[in-house]
């Protein structure tokens, strides 16, 4: 069984929002609202969702870029003497949580503005090895090359700028300033979505060759089911700020339990132009964080809504192996198998 190296309870996290001619009216929207996670050594763990449902939020949090209002994130440590220790994120001190960086590390969703453009790419990938103190100095120069060769970069160009590569060079130099720490938890924020189809494939592959070869765990988040069912082991699916189904990914493709997930890969494009599917619309507008319904966030849209849904918050129940689902109908009548085959790379 694979060893758990992530695991978060219950994260929850509001934004103030002020409103009104005076500013005097405030109100908070619940960008994360009971988030319960865990990653397996060497596993990619899917998130995904609509925009807006909280999926960075909830990254940035376990990274403690966003300090959350509740809930805990244990990191578990494997030493080599056997024995295990279980750092609790969130109560960290700054220094402590400085050192605990190094095991965990981020690539940013925008390969354009996540680079320090007054910075040559020798810099950005130094400026780490130097904070942690990971090499001397007389070392660095090698260490960035590499860097840089390990994600399929020239080390010649190392004394160039952001805005000398193209955009997959650019996140090419992302993911190297990640590596530079010797992370073990890399929490990739939709890392190919601002790039072309063909560049896709190469980070991708990239991201599977670096994690094979260096045993990194991944936190995936994206938009593109094809990406996701191609590079992840397991999949959650958020919805306003929940996790509303968490499953192995051919199990949620093949056999998707709750209506929105169904209506999501519905949605999904099929690169067979001659197969047809039905397409699952929801009714409705997604409701505001700022106001969520209550009991089942999702029963607003749902077609298949009860009374009690209105009533009862979704709580994540098993209804399978590793299969858990947040909806009170969908965990006792279970729909039929749906075969679901979005776009690939």
């Amino acid at each position: 069984m694979p060893e758990l190296l992530l695991e978060a309870r219950n994260l929850r996290k509001g934004f103030p929002v002020q409103r009104g001619h005076r500013r005097s009216t405030r109100q908070v929207v619940r960008a994360v609202d009971g988030v319960d996670l865990s990653l397996c050594c060497g596993e990619t763990l899917g998130l995904v969702g609509e925009s807006g449902c909280g999926k960075t939020t909830t990254g940035r949090i376990l990274l403690r870029l966003e300090e959350p209002d509740d809930g805990d994130a244990f990191l578990y440590d494997r030493r080599e003497d056997g024995t295990t220790h279980v750092y609790n994120i969130f109560q960290l001190t700054k220094r402590e949580i400085r050192n605990l960086r190094r095991r965990m590390q981020i690539i940013f969703q925008d390969p354009y503005s996540s680079l320090n453009p007054r910075m040559t790419v020798y810099q950005i990938l130094a400026e780490p090895l130097k904070i942690h103190r990971i090499v001397p100095k007389s070392e660095r120069k090698a260490r960035v090359e590499e860097l840089m060769q390990c994600v399929g970069l020239n080390p010649t160009q190392a004394a160039r700028y952001p805005h000398e590569f193209s955009g997959g060079q650019r996140q090419r130099i992302g993911i190297a300033r990640a590596l530079a720490v010797d992370p073990e938890l890399i929490i990739a924020d939709e890392p190919v979505s601002a790039l072309d189809v063909s560049i896709q494939a190469q980070i991708i592959h990239l991201l599977q060759t670096l994690q094979a070869q260096l045993h990194l765990s991944y936190l995936f988040i994206a938009h593109d089911l094809g990406v996701v069912r191609y590079i992840c082991d397991r999949v959650a699916v958020m919805y306003l700020g929940r996790i509303v189904e968490l499953a192995e990914k051919h199990e949620l493709f093949d056999h998707p339990i709750h209506p929105y997930t169904r209506a999501l890969l519905s949605a999904a494009p099929v690169p067979d132009p001659s197969s047809r599917r039905q397409r699952i619309l929801l009714e409705g507008d997604v409701p505001s964080p700022l106001n969520p319904p209550s009991g089942c966030s999702f029963h607003p849209r749902c077609p298949m809504a009860q009374p009690e849904c209105a009533r009862q918050p979704q709580i994540l129940t098993e209804v399978g192996a590793d299969h858990h689902v947040a909806c009170h109908v969908m965990a006792t009548h279970p729909p039929d198998r749906m075969e679901v085959c979005p776009g690939s790379l």
